[in-house]
């Protein structure tokens, strides 16, 4: 029997924390679930928002349609040939618990991810990543259920087609294929991935002289994150709010001539990524407020709930924040969180 709730509060289930509510949600709870939630008649295809986390979610609004929030849990090893493991993890499980299980198990490849909000089902979604590593290098497949054939079924880590922030999950199998479950190649030995920012000091200074170990830089990975970054469950965020762009190689070449110190990673298509942090952090925006949302006073990255916002002061405050930056550096960002519907045009090209 699935239990359907009316009017549900959505306000807890995002990590944004903007007051609205769902027209119908149900919590699925294991995948044997979903044909009975197909049957419902609240469900629609087209309507449907598969909920994990909310922490890549900004409402505009109550959502007018059936809500399935992704519950299922659990966590089973695979295969384990002495240098690698496989191991399988419901879509349900929270990511940064799921991370700190490998890394108890001795399994590495995952420390450089610690503490991201949200589901491991949303992972492959996004591709998400932090200090120089993303999750599609850890990911074998991604079983789906496939809404048109009611059926489960495997998805390779090529045919995911992850790009920066980016998936077939949110192009062409958008809206068809319902992840439930995700396995990944985790490593039994440890190679440091220590060349992002100053995660190899920090990491340092942890292991006071001891040889760095996967838990250690996860340790240091925390550290940095938390000293950074909000805790959603005090001040309301979606994470890293805009994409670094990346841009043609002649427009990175003319930035750099006029902002030698911004930071930039060459790309192996021949183009460049750029900080999309530093670039708001040079337009002086660190605590900018409109309303009841401001930039971080620590990130500029992040966007933040500082007191009750609207949807409306963040489509606000992130409009004036991409036009500062394209003003300053004739760079668009792109929004990272999805906005339902989306109100922010993205960026071309």
């Amino acid at each position: 029997m699935i239990n359907v709730i009316e009017h549900a509060d959505l306000q807890p289930l995002n990590t944004f924390a903007l007051p609205v509510r769902a027209r119908w949600l149900v919590t699925l709870t294991n995948t044997e679930q979903l044909p009975d939630i197909l049957a419902l008649p609240q469900f629609e295809r087209q309507s449907v928002l598969w909920l994990g986390g909310g922490s890549n979610i900004l409402f505009c609004a109550d959502y007018p349609a059936l809500v399935v929030r992704m519950a299922n849990r659990g966590i089973r090893l695979v295969a384990d040939d002495g240098v690698q493991v496989i191991v399988e993890a419901a879509a349900g499980e929270n990511w940064h618990e799921f991370v700190q299980y490998t890394l108890e198990q001795g399994w590495c490849g995952l420390e450089n991810l610690s503490l991201i909000p949200g589901t491991v089902g949303a992972a492959p979604v996004q591709n998400i990543g932090a200090y120089g590593v993303e999750v599609q290098s850890c990911i074998e497949a991604v079983q789906c259920f496939d809404l048109e054939s009611q059926q489960l079924c495997w998805l390779s880590r090529n045919e995911c087609s992850f790009a920066y922030r980016d998936s077939v999950f949110k192009h062409d199998r958008q809206g068809r294929y319902v992840i439930v479950a995700v396995r990944f190649v985790l490593s039994r030995s440890f190679t440091p991935q220590l060349h992002y920012g100053d995660l190899a000091q920090v990491a340092t200074e942890l292991a006071q002289g001891q040889p760095l170990t996967a838990s250690i830089v996860a340790q240091a990975v925390c550290r940095i994150r938390r000293q950074k970054l909000p805790d959603p469950r005090v001040l309301g965020s979606a994470g890293s709010f805009f994409k670094n762009p990346v841009v043609a190689a002649e427009l990175a070449e003319s930035l750099l001539k006029q902002y030698p110190t911004l930071p930039h990673y060459p790309q192996p298509d021949g183009q460049v990524k750029l900080a999309a942090g530093w670039m708001i952090d040079q337009c002086s925006l660190k605590g900018y407020q409109l309303g009841g949302a401001a930039v971080h006073e620590k990130q500029a990255l992040v966007l933040v709930n500082k007191k009750q916002a609207s949807a409306a002061d963040v489509v606000a405050l992130a409009e004036y924040v991409r036009n500062c930056v394209a003003q300053h550096f004739q760079v668009l960002l792109e929004p990272e969180p999805v906005w339902l519907p989306e109100v922010l045009p993205h960026a071309a090209g």
